[in-house]
């Protein structure tokens, strides 16, 4: 394998990381990265990253997972961190079909196996990831236990946007504009462009400051606002998603109270008939559970680590 770039200072977390390049089976050029846990590891945690996001930013929270014993293994989605893009626009969050995703997941899971990463494996998923993640489950990607937050199951937006985004992006797609930026979003980076007073990501200043760290120190890997084609993919995968019973793999997912990005009804209809499920819905919380004041964070990472734990035993 071919190794990749990657920014261990930028990303503030363990230092012991390694960076590959691989390629999904249409061509598309992955980066993938692997944090290695110098003691015996309890397993590898599977990081399936949000829309916007890219390996860099997790680097906080993999500390928090090495020092429970786990190695951390994490994606860059095609159109997005150092992956391919799929645009002239580099700004531009686009994908052709959700199916893409899943051969980026392919790819993933191989430099897994060909790195013989400790077992047992679990999964973790953030927005877009847990999307993504949701269909591997179904499709039997074999992990011990799974773990989501704020997943990206239906796009929260008022009923009538909802019904106008429907024709309106298949239109545009249909018509060779899928490649345009939907409407009220532009190629700039949120972060980069948006008070912490008015962020929909966390409380915490200090995470929100290292959210526009990675970003200013790794520019070329940001990107702004989704196509219209990601929107019209979007809807429809969730849409179908949606239809689909839940798979039997182990499950606990966090929402924000206070998140306004993903649609939290669709996450409490799939968790309420998720067998082997659990949900929580975190008070005076945002999108981004994860990275939100510390004692929410704590909270979530203690039960993320108790679930894995677990099912590492097993």
């Amino acid at each position: 394998m071919e190794t990749a770039p990657f920014f261990p200072k930028v990303a503030e977390g363990p230092q012991d990381v390694q960076a590959y390049w691989t390629k999904a089976d249409d061509g598309v050029r992955i980066r993938v990265a692997h944090w290695r846990n110098a003691a015996r590891p309890k397993g590898t945690i599977f990081i399936l990253q949000g829309r916007t996001e890219n390996i860099e930013k997790y680097g906080r929270a993999v500390e928090q997972f090495q020092k429970e014993g786990y190695d951390a293994f994490a994606i860059d989605w095609r159109g997005q961190g150092l992956s391919d893009r799929l645009t002239d626009d580099r700004m531009m969050g686009h994908v052709g079909q959700y199916r893409d995703y899943q051969k980026d997941l392919a790819a993933f899971m191989k430099v897994a196996r060909e790195l013989s990463l400790p077992k047992p494996w679990f999964l973790f998923g953030h927005s877009l990831g847990a999307c993504v993640g949701l269909q591997s489950l179904i499709d039997g990607l074999p992990v011990n236990a799974s773990a989501f937050s704020a997943p990206l199951w239906d796009i929260n937006l008022p009923s009538l946007q909802k019904i106008a985004a429907w024709p309106f992006s298949w239109a545009a797609q249909a018509i060779g504009k899928g490649a345009t930026y939907s409407p009220g979003t532009r190629g700039e980076s949120y972060v980069l462009t948006t008070e912490f007073s008015a962020n929909r990501l966390t409380h915490d200043p200090d995470m929100y400051r290292y959210y526009q760290s990675v970003s200013e120190n790794l520019v070329d890997q940001q990107i702004g606002g989704p196509s219209l084609g990601w929107l019209f993919q979007t809807l429809k995968e969730t849409s179908r998603l949606s239809k689909l019973p839940s798979p039997h793999t182990p499950c606990i997912t966090f929402c924000g109270a206070e998140d306004t990005i993903v649609a939290i009804p669709a996450v409490e209809q799939r968790m309420r008939h998720w067998k082997n499920g659990s949900f929580e819905l975190v008070p005076n919380a945002r999108h981004d559970v994860l990275y939100e004041s510390a004692p929410t964070r704590e909270h979530v990472f203690r039960s993320i680590l108790a679930h894995f734990d677990e099912f590492s035993r097993r």
